[in-house]
């Protein structure tokens, strides 16, 4: 027996979906059908793809408030913020197909006398993608429209919370006409992921999700000779200089640590401020976190929602209680935000400071509405507590020196550097982590390379 199993909404406790675990019969078929669909969708010209999966691209979230709605019952979003990870699922979407020609174009080499010579990028095979339930829309795409567009069939296991955004994509596949077992949709435990990932016609994986889930992953995928893209997790840290503008990243770094609660890869964990503008950094950062409206997520007024589960939201609060039992400092008071006498899992953001590195909420990843905050003396300190951390997705700095900036991020250890920005993702620039927050780079041209192999024309021409 395969099982089945439920989703639990963390907005109200109701169940949103139910359904059966395939089973060794349903990915028998899946697989097969994925394999089958492989050998013509290959053949067809990159235009007629890319129009095929842009139709599929924007046939999927048409319904744009049934989309926001569901996100919001399923993983507790504000309603007032589902439109953003539609719109980020059109632009990511759009733009991989845009960049396709480039990404996916022969490599010629210089001209030699009797010889035509280029590097081609073919299609792998089948790709298996896992998705997470944080960012459910936006992390799927960043694998399924480069594969598909790339000339690989695609299998699709979601998270169990997020269970609507894969049916959504499931039918947004054949509305848009995609030839049956292009794209499909799997509901898995942990064994059927194993089983898939060992089976012969799987030719990738990519995965978004933790770290123990990545190595899990990583595991299976050692048995066999294929890849694996592993998206992970973060503990992004934040450095605001000396030169910063005060009010200005204290607001997006308040946005940064609490958007989503705070559910983000790479969301902001951590942060050091240079000890020339510590105190009105708090000032300001209380003062705008203080804004927030803790509530149901269904409610327009509301820019905080739930964590998604109560297991969650008791480890968050765990780490915020273990800093504070070992001297940390609390800047925010949680009556002030008044939903918290529902209880967990609508949790209130939480600020601590009085902090060093011997405490996991500056080391772990926390994944919730907490962040620490440290004061640093100067830009070699910052360097070295954020490059002090087994992660490495994101990170920021905060100033309005260019130049200081950019020889910053140079000395730290991250995938993506932003200089008065975070929590963002441009689809026009490479999506990478370092150290335990994955390997393998999605999005950008150089996107593309992960989901195929190189293949070398080398042909001497016939003397004529």
């Amino acid at each position: 027996m395969s099982g089945s199993f439920k989703t639990i909404s963390p907005v109200d406790g109701s169940v949103v979906f139910e359904r059966a675990l395939d089973g060794p019969d349903e990915i028998e078929r899946t697989l097969a059908a994925a394999n089958k669909a492989f050998e013509s969708w290959q053949q067809l010209d990159l235009d007629e793809r890319c129009t095929m999966v842009r139709r599929f691209v924007e046939l999927a979230v048409h319904d744009a408030d049934a989309v926001a709605q569901e996100l919001t019952m399923q993983m507790g979003r504000p309603i007032r913020d589902g439109q953003g990870e539609i719109g980020g699922w059109l632009l990511r979407g759009r733009t991989m197909i845009d960049l396709a020609p480039q990404g996916l174009a022969d490599i010629a080499l210089g001209a030699r006398d009797g010889f035509t010579r280029f590097i081609r990028r073919e299609p792998l095979g089948v790709v298996f993608v896992v998705a997470p339930w944080n960012y459910p829309w936006l992390t799927a795409v960043n694998a399924l429209v480069p594969a598909l567009v790339a000339g690989n069939t695609v299998v699709l296991k979601h998270s169990e919370q997020t269970p609507l955004v894969a049916e959504r994509i499931g039918r947004a596949a054949k509305e848009a006409g995609l030839p049956d077992g292009v794209l499909q949709v799997l509901y898995l435990n942990h064994g059927g992921v194993a089983d898939v990932i060992g089976d012969p016609r799987v030719a990738f994986v990519a995965f978004t999700g933790s770290v123990e889930g990545g190595q899990a992953i990583q595991q299976a995928a050692s048995k066999r000779f294929i890849g694996a893209a592993l998206e992970l997790g973060g503990k992004d840290p934040a450095y605001v200089c000396s030169d910063a503008d005060v009010a200005r990243s204290a607001a997006n770094l308040v946005d940064g640590s609490f958007y989503n609660a705070g559910q983000s890869c790479c969301g902001i964990e951590r942060i050091y401020v240079h000890s020339d503008v510590y105190e009105p950094f708090l000032e300001a950062f209380v003062s705008v976190a203080n804004e927030l409206v803790l509530g149901d997520p269904r409610d327009s007024s509301t820019t905080l929602g739930p964590v998604v589960r109560i297991r969650n939201a008791e480890a968050i609060q765990a780490q915020i209680d273990a800093a504070i039992a070992n001297g940390a400092r609390a800047l925010l008071d949680p009556n002030h935000f008044e939903e918290t006498k529902r209880g967990l899992p609508y949790m209130a953001p939480q600020a601590l400071v009085d902090l060093d590195h011997t405490m996991t909420i500056m080391t772990e990843e926390t994944f919730g509405p907490a962040v620490g905050i440290m004061r640093v003396q100067d830009d070699a300190e910052a360097i070295a507590l954020m490059n002090d951390s087994r992660y490495g997705l994101t990170a920021s700095v905060w100033t309005n020196d260019l130049e200081r900036a950019q020889h910053v991020g140079s000395r730290v250890e991250t995938g993506t550097w932003y200089m008065n920005r975070c929590d963002y993702l441009d689809p026009e620039l490479a999506w990478v982590g370092v150290k335990d927050s994955g390997r393998g780079c999605s999005l950008s041209t150089l996107g593309y390379a992960q989901l195929t192999r190189p293949k070398s024309f080398h042909l001497r021409h016939t003397p004529g």
